[in-house]
């Protein structure tokens, strides 16, 4: 294998910063983590600026890597490279980002691919993480929001027995509102200014749990609620597995007890990430060469292997 074959150049674009690394093809470790915030001038091309910079402290070098892989929130056209998001990032609305990019990187457009953030953060735990070598993997990405996906002896599958539409969970029916309602920052708060009548972040909460009964009770709400979705909205795709990542993973001896004691008749098992910040960039790296090797003659396909 040439050395420009060994590596790709992952980005995990999250909502306040951007951080790049390359990643190895054969055990998916990452080399040096660069990470900056989003830019302060909100257009696409302080944006590929950053992209670039980040690029070149990662160690990017145009004829020594394979390609780049981006991980991205969604809505975003993976396949075009251009974001449908307005909600956040709204400069990058429309903008063929593929296009952009790869004018700053020097290489073929073809070279410059996107993966769902949720998705790249499964991918990422099963090469390299919490979900090596199992055969029925889920992952909750906890944050703002809810992040899902879902994998077969390691392939994603966002579609089949139990897998919601596109894979998605967050805006699922659940307790007489959706799913993020009850799982989510957002919702630790609320139940935290419930109990207390007064507004907190979540750092400061989970700093408090130690100490003050309605910071515990908050996240004990929180993992319930968690137990519960695991139990009645992923009963059906029969993970063996389910990884849990997002900053709020970070606290997760506030919360965990809760949602396995939900589970205990259950044989799922709930896993902490072990990459947690790491884990989209990795994912990117086996997302580039799983493809990479579904490409050569009588590789075995995803849908051959998701079964």
């Amino acid at each position: 294998m040439s050395s420009r074959l060994e590596s790709v150049l992952a980005f995990d674009v999250g909502g306040s910063h951007v951080s790049a690394a390359l990643c190895r093809a054969d055990d998916y470790a990452l080399g040096s983590v660069s990470s900056e915030p989003l830019p302060a001038e909100q257009t696409s091309a302080s944006f590929t600026d950053l992209l670039h910079r980040l690029a070149r402290n990662a160690g990017y070098a145009r004829d020594l890597v394979a390609g780049a892989m981006l991980a991205v929130p969604g809505p975003f056209d993976l396949e075009a490279g251009i974001s449908r998001m307005q909600h956040k990032l709204p400069y990058l609305y429309g903008i063929d980002l593929r296009h952009e990019l790869a004018i700053r990187l020097d290489c073929e457009p073809c070279r410059i691919r996107f993966l769902n953030d949720a998705d790249a953060f499964l991918l990422g735990e099963v090469g390299a993480g919490a979900a090596r070598g199992v055969a029925r993997a889920a992952g909750l990405t906890l944050g703002t929001g809810i992040g899902s996906a879902f994998a077969v002896h390691g392939r994603l599958i966002h579609h089949g027995p139990g897998v919601p539409p596109d894979g998605e969970i967050w805006n699922l029916p659940y307790q007489g509102g959706i799913v993020e309602d009850f799982i989510s920052t957002r919702a630790i708060v609320a139940s935290y200014m419930r109990a207390t009548g007064m507004e907190r972040q979540v750092v400061d909460i989970a700093a408090a749990a130690p100490i003050y009964p309605a910071a515990r009770a908050a996240f004990d709400e929180m993992g319930r609620h968690l137990g519960q979705v695991i139990h009645s909205l992923l009963g059906e795709f029969r993970p063996d597995v389910v990884v849990l990542g997002g900053g709020i993973a970070r606290s997760g001896q506030l919360f965990l007890p809760s949602a396995q004691g939900v589970l205990a008749n259950s044989s799922i098992l709930l896993r902490i990430s072990e990459l947690l910040d790491r884990a989209a960039l990795a994912g990117c790296g086996v997302a580039w060469f799983q493809r990479k090797c579904e490409a050569q003659p009588n590789a075995p396909s995803a849908a051959s292997s998701a079964v």
